[in-house]
């Protein structure tokens, strides 16, 4: 028996792939309850148990519609950091390592008050890829809240979001789930809207654009160990691992550059700490949910996000064509993910 499903253009006959054990298809975008409806007859008549010749399958649209938990946690997580994006550009005044270490107080306080009440073992169980990625989360979240306060905040948030295909890349080496040739293709395609954005845009420098780059390359080795711990440790744990991370080791070093900040600041400061434990409890259990190049796409809502509120709250344009630059990075990583997570045939 042989069939396949589509994860934009159509779906099998639930009968068939239930039949083949499939509880549900692996797509974000199409996931929904089976029911008679999704198709008029597929190749097995499910009340004789005959083969039928193949018909064209009949789309039930709740079908395309619909989420997967994977991509329902990731949206949470884009709406609650966007609120963050803008928290941390209210804070000209604070060092990006500082605001870092705020934010991970935070963590680390509501972090273990939820472990605690969650009855789980704090320290984990896969030691050495909770260390690393907490590493990683540090080093992308250092670098990310730098070039929130250096540049446009959506020039800054784009240039975050080329972690999807860093994503996807660095998980043939740790997921072994391998990029095809057509992604590479379009990586270059991303990194030339980078270049237009860069270029067009001459509030950003050059070592604005490479931290940029670093904060979305750490980023994407983070959400890999984060996929990577999905069989050992629970969501509340790997979040609790990055403040574990941060305090000591950005706490030293904060004490050679420390600013106090006022009132106000510390308001927000205990803000950012907040939206972004929120955030990445949900980024965590969307990464834990499903493969990670099937949905890092949804993040770049971020980008639209953060286009309106540098606009109204901060005042900021964007010359037309570094505009045109933001399209071809979502073109290019869009694209990427579409090669990825292609329809797959059931054997």
């Amino acid at each position: 028996m042989r069939g396949q499903f589509y994860t934009a253009s159509g779906l099998l006959c639930p009968q068939e792939f239930l039949i083949k054990g499939n509880s549900k298809p692996e797509f974000p975008f199409i996931y929904s309850k089976p029911t008679f409806s999704h198709c008029r007859t597929a190749n097995f008549d499910y009340l004789t148990g005959l083969m039928k010749p193949y018909e064209p399958i009949m789309l039930n649209h709740r079908a395309i519609l619909s989420l997967t938990p994977g991509a329902k946690y990731i949206l949470v997580a884009t709406f609650f950091f966007a609120l963050m994006f803008a928290g941390v550009k209210m804070l000209s005044r604070i060092p990006s390592h500082e605001i870092v270490f705020f934010r991970a107080i935070v963590t680390l306080v509501v972090g273990y008050i939820m472990i605690v009440r969650a009855r789980l073992n704090p320290w984990g169980n896969n030691k050495k890829y909770l260390i690393l990625r907490g590493l990683a989360g540090t080093g992308a979240l250092i670098c990310f809240f730098y070039t929130l306060q250096k540049m446009p905040l959506a020039s800054a948030v784009t240039i975050h979001h080329l972690s999807p295909i860093f994503t996807v890349l660095i998980s043939g080496l740790i997921l072994r789930e391998n990029a095809r040739p057509m992604q590479w293709i379009f990586l270059v395609l991303a990194f030339g809207g980078v270049v237009m954005v860069k270029g067009f845009d001459p509030r950003i420098t050059i070592t604005g654009l490479m931290v940029g780059i670093c904060a979305a390359f750490f980023s994407a080795l983070a959400y890999n160990f984060v996929r990577k711990l999905k069989d050992y440790d629970h969501p509340l744990v790997v979040v609790f691992y990055f403040p574990l991370v941060t305090v000591p080791l950005v706490g030293i070093y904060s004490l050679s550059d420390w600013i106090w900040p006022d009132w106000s600041e510390l308001v927000i400061l205990l803000a950012v700490g907040l939206l972004t434990t929120v955030a990445q409890i949900y980024l965590t259990k969307a990464y834990q949910a499903d493969r990670a190049s099937n949905i890092s796409i949804f993040n770049y809502l971020g980008i639209v996000y953060a286009l309106i509120i540098g606009f109204v709250f901060f005042a900021e344009t964007l010359p037309p064509m570094a505009l045109v630059g933001i399209g071809v990075i979502i073109a290019g990583v869009i694209m990427s993910n579409h090669f990825r997570a292609e329809p797959v045939k059931i054997d």
